[in-house]
């Protein structure tokens, strides 16, 4: 799927379906490849983000890319072929049934489209085969590497051409070099049926526009053979549109819907009270909140007012002092108790009087 697949992505365990769905759009994934493994075999998960449809196909046999490379007598795999996305090629996807259509459909989606007229070949380095078998029913899913050849050319000129250096050990002259016999590989390997005429220059030596060059395929890897199980409207739920082992008849199918839509309403009736139980708990911790705000601005201006009748009196002690010094200055003489003495307010009085009145006392008449 390179290079338009999110292989950065780190998934850990307490991660969930709706987890990846939630980021999809931000990290523009179109489909999710999803594989699981039961007692009765492996299968694979094919879900269209973020709605469905939702294609489970049976694991027949698998392949991984590594073991397919190591098999190969010759290798091809390099890193320049994966900077670009793949040619998808579809073989015996036009038979009958919906479902068909919709598993070529899914699979052309899940790649970039080319336009014919302004693609560039020398881009098309790789591509990925689904051939469906009508027998078996079973689809085998390959990954190439492309290579191409330039075709009519003995195996000295060909290295001549793409710029590989020759050993001229054996030779006594560079004709004998040229014009060996031995054909070159792509003419001695490859048919006919493999030559095509090129319609425009490629990025590889040799391949020039309107010559005859050959197409060569190096397996990347991994093979895997696939069933359709069956396919569901949802992403991983919703109504089966299509089941390979399971028919049922139209009056079960309507059960089922039944079934789904009842399901599907208490399902948001709880959500319905679930939300608006969440907002009176947010209601009545707002209100919490502005009671405590309250308290707390009372308490500030009861200590700001207390603060102010100390000021006060702090004020009218050092006023009386004043008085007090300036009368001895004058007169000689200490002045009475009572004369410089201001007097408090009422309400100063019975703010700081005391809380609770002293009991009267019971008289026995007796």
């Amino acid at each position: 799927m390179d290079p338009f697949t999110a292989s950065s992505l780190k998934a850990r365990k307490k991660n969930t379906i709706k987890d990846f769905v939630s980021v999809a759009s931000v990290l523009h994934v179109s489909h999710m490849c999803i594989f699981t493994k039961t007692e009765l075999g492996m299968y694979l998960k094919l879900s269209r983000l973020p709605r469905g449809p939702t294609l489970t196909f049976k694991i027949h046999n698998f392949s991984l890319a590594r073991d397919v490379v190591s098999m190969l007598k010759k290798q091809l795999v390099y890193e320049e072929a994966f900077k670009t996305f793949p040619l998808v090629v579809l073989n015996n996807f036009s038979g009958e049934g919906m479902h068909l259509k919709l598993i070529a459909t899914t699979f052309q989606n899940m790649f970039p489209t080319i336009n014919l007229t302004t693609v560039n070949l020398s881009t098309i380095r790789r591509c990925v085969c689904l051939n469906y078998n009508t027998i078996s029913k079973t689809i085998d899913f390959r990954h190439y590497v492309i290579k191409v050849v330039p075709v009519g050319l003995s195996r000295g000129v060909k290295k001549l051409v793409q710029a590989k250096i020759p050993d001229l050990s054996r030779c006594q002259d560079i004709s004998d070099f040229l014009t060996k016999s031995t054909m070159s590989e792509s003419e001695a390997e490859d048919d006919e049926v493999s030559h095509v005429k090129l319609s425009q220059d490629l990025s590889s030596r040799g391949n020039h526009a309107n010559s005859t060059s050959a197409i060569k395929l190096f397996e990347l890897g991994p093979k895997i053979t696939l069933q359709l199980i069956k396919i569901e409207n949802g992403l991983l739920d919703g109504e089966i549109l299509f089941h390979e082992l399971i028919h049922k008849t139209d009056e079960e199918k309507l059960a089922i819907k039944k079934r789904r839509e009842k399901k599907r309403k208490l399902k948001e009736k709880r959500k319905k009270i679930q939300e608006d139980n969440k907002k009176k708990k947010e209601e009545q911790k707002q209100e919490h909140k502005e009671k405590s705000l309250k308290g707390i601005q009372k308490k500030r201006e009861s200590e700001m007012l207390l603060e102010k009748i100390a000021k006060e009196s702090t004020e009218n002690n050092e006023v009386e002092d004043d008085d007090a010094q300036h009368y001895r200055d004058e007169v000689g003489e200490e002045p009475d108790e009572d004369l410089f003495k201001t007097k408090v307010g009422t309400k100063r009085i019975r703010k700081h009087a005391m809380r609770y009145k002293p009991k009267k006392l019971k008289i026995d008449k007796s």
